[in-house]
């Protein structure tokens, strides 16, 4: 049965454009708040990351730790994901949704305890980022028996070996880390640089969805659309922050966001 993941792929081939994924902090700035941001947003993004507040993220910038630290500042705990993304769920059941976090947090909740919750709410895939290959076989074996897509991790400097190994072991989707930096960080290398990395992994299966992340913005959304899928995140939560401080409509104004994300794709 081909996955939530896959289909989106799928659908947003035949429109003859890349794949459009949100990221956002559950939780951020209210547990309230953040479903809504989530249900609004999600009538233009074609897959939805939902990010665990985590007091040590790092392979995060800026922007994304400011949202992580008000959803930590508001209590937010693994059990309030699980009922954020439940009840996204609910109303938009065949959208997915990717929990992205960190291994610690995912261990002192137990790895089975853990994949069971999120089978149990319908959760679509998992991004750990700092569970690396081959480290990450034997969870990733265990997401898939649950059904759920584990998302394996490439670099500019992953090797041609181990990018091989990767893919071969990998499920629906593969995620590419445009550059070598944090998330949110400006673009330090060309769009062409990126999308030759992008080609190289694309190469080597041609069945695999490749997704480019770090660094998207609406300034160069529009130069990578050849990719099979695109990840915005530090974009939004800017945007969030700044709608706080302006004491402006938050849902509406991330939704503006990614609708005009979507507009430079299309």
């Amino acid at each position: 049965m081909t996955s939530l993941i896959n289909q989106a792929f799928k659908n947003a081939k035949k429109e003859n454009r890349p794949t459009l994924l949100t990221y956002t902090v559950a939780g951020d700035n209210t547990k309230k708040k953040s479903l809504e941001i989530l249900k609004s947003i999600s009538n233009y993004a074609d897959i939805c990351e939902l990010g665990f507040p985590h007091n040590t993220p790092i392979a995060d910038g800026g922007q994304i730790q400011t949202s992580a630290y008000r959803a930590i500042k508001n209590g937010v705990k693994i059990n309030d994901v699980f009922s954020i993304a439940k009840n996204f769920k609910k109303l938009k059941r065949n959208k997915p949704i990717i929990l992205m976090g960190y291994y610690n947090m995912i261990f002192q909740y137990s790895e089975n305890k853990f994949l069971e919750k999120c089978k149990k709410v319908k959760i679509d895939g998992l991004i750990v980022v700092d569970l690396p290959y081959p480290e990450n076989k034997g969870f990733a074996i265990k997401c898939k028996k649950r059904g759920i897509n584990f998302i394996q991790l490439v670099s500019p400097t992953t090797s041609k070996i181990r990018l091989k190994k990767i893919i071969k072991d990998s499920h629906d989707m593969i995620y590419y880390i445009s550059m070598l930096s944090t998330t949110g960080g400006k673009l330090k290398v060309s769009s062409k640089k990126i999308l030759e990395n992008y080609n190289k992994i694309k190469n080597q299966n041609k069945s695999k969805n490749v997704v480019i992340g770090f660094g998207i913005t609406k300034k160069t959304i529009k130069s990578l659309k050849k990719a099979d899928g695109l990840v915005v995140g530090s974009a939004i939560c800017k945007e969030i922050t700044n709608s706080i401080k302006k004491r402006q409509n938050i849902v509406k104004n991330v939704t503006n966001i990614v609708k005009g994300l979507k507009k430079e794709i299309i």
